[in-house]
């Protein structure tokens, strides 16, 4: 009856046309596009007055440009996938509006650390769908080989460096770790350390003027990836932000340990089967000395765009609800490895036996529920945000390349606040 009811009055407040939701995402694999169309065709079956169409719109970049370059020529989709540290950017570019305006939206279902990064002014902006976090890949063959016991893999910098120099020591062809040079690792031990990104309430609180990339928290991240380099310790494909060439890396038995989202869990699972080693999943782990805080959510989330009819925003709001709820997220958990987003979907995982079946995702869970919700776990918001992973990620390919920890940091932060400066011109 609700849908009827739903379908009518879309109806009739469209002059009983057909009420079309354009739909771009950033999925161009045949799993994960197939899903989100099954979940489109369902949903227009059910509600006959709407038709949803999703579209691949390319990478996460490419599809925010597309559409606020469509919002400025009036032609909107109502309904976009836009990754976590796009959300400034999309909120300044006037295009959107926040999800909590359009109707009355119960969001207490919501993981607290997932909807806590997309609450921004006290409004839910976007809809949580996919999201993701780092953890600890071992290969629990070559750590027994190494003489460490899979049953406990490192949670801190100085334990992975101890197990590091047993390796190196074991001879074993293989190097300690691999790990991209992405700047989201640096966010993440940010907030593990409980420490700010940037000014002004991690941007939270006031737009984000300046980084604290000079700050003791940044600094214990830039001298670990000194350490595990000068060791030789550490490899990577020389390539930035390249998670996919560390999984090679890792799957190809030439690491024992990778950093890599959790959302490649069941790839690199697959992986480690094919090439016959065990797959361990640590939590990430973290500088020593301090009291885990959490991470920060990764993925992207489901925005609506304002010059759209009422109509067109209330069925791309009933849509993005209708495959974000509790069976739906259980199930895109379970083909991708990203998170379920709501707490009764992980209910409903637990009476289903998955975690049982799959314990590799236990970790993440856990490791993603005992996430403090505070300023440092929410992230970071600001409009430079894809730029300062790039000035990041530059910063420490410098340090491995032999510069100083302190003259790495100095540089970066110079970088990082020039470009927060050039931006806030055009907001002043």
């Amino acid at each position: 009856m609700k849908r009827l009811m739903l379908t009518l009055a879309l109806a009739g407040t469209a002059s009983a046309q057909t009420v079309t939701v354009d739909f771009w995402h950033s999925f161009g694999d045949a799993k994960r596009a197939g899903w989100i169309q099954a979940r489109a065709d369902e949903y227009n079956k059910a509600h006959p007055g709407v038709k949803v169409v999703p579209a691949y719109k390319g990478g996460y970049n490419d599809s925010l440009q597309a559409t606020i370059l469509a919002a400025r020529q009036g032609k909107p989709p109502a309904l976009v996938q836009i990754f976590e540290v796009g959300s400034q950017l999309a909120l300044d570019s006037g295009a959107f509006q926040p999800v909590s305006g359009i109707k009355a939206v119960d969001f207490s279902d919501y993981i607290k650390p997932v909807i806590n990064y997309y609450t921004i002014g006290g409004k839910v902006n976007s809809l949580p769908f996919n999201s993701s976090s780092p953890v600890l890949y071992f290969n629990k063959n070559l750590m027994q080989k190494a003489g460490l016991d899979p049953k406990r893999p490192p949670t801190t910098y100085g334990a992975l460096l101890k197990a590091c120099e047993k390796i190196k020591a074991a001879n074993i062809d293989a190097k300690c770790m691999t790990a991209a040079v992405y700047g989201w690792f640096v966010e993440q031990w940010m907030s593990e350390q409980g420490a700010l990104l940037v000014n002004n309430g991690n941007g939270r609180q006031g737009r984000a003027t300046a980084s604290n990339l000079d700050s003791a928290a940044a600094r214990r991240i830039f001298q670990f990836f000194k350490d595990v380099n000068d060791k030789g310790y550490y490899t990577y494909t020389g390539k930035l932000a390249d998670t996919d060439g560390s999984n090679a890396i890792f799957n190809n038995q030439k690491a024992v340990f990778n950093l890599n989202s959790t959302a490649d869990i069941g790839n690199v699972n697959d992986a480690a089967k094919k090439a016959g080693f065990g797959l361990g999943i640590g939590v990430l782990p973290i500088p020593d000395g301090v009291k885990r805080n959490g991470v920060v959510i990764g993925g992207a989330s489901l925005w609506i765009a304002k010059n759209i009819s009422p109509a067109q925003a209330q069925a791309a709001l009933d849509f993005a609800l209708y495959m974000t709820n509790t069976k739906n997220m259980a199930d895109w958990h379970k083909l991708t490895g990203y998170y379920p987003v709501r707490n009764s979907s992980i209910a409903l995982l637990r009476s289903q036996g998955w975690f049982t079946q799959t314990p590799l995702q236990l970790v993440a869970f856990n490791q993603l529920l005992a996430t403090k919700p505070n300023l440092a776990s929410a992230g970071a918001l600001n409009g430079t945000a894809i730029q300062t992973r790039q000035i990041i990620e530059q910063g420490i390919q410098k340090v491995l390349g032999g510069q100083s920890v302190d003259a790495a940091l100095k540089d970066t932060k110079a970088q990082v606040d020039a470009a927060l400066r050039e931006y806030n011109q055009n907001f002043r």
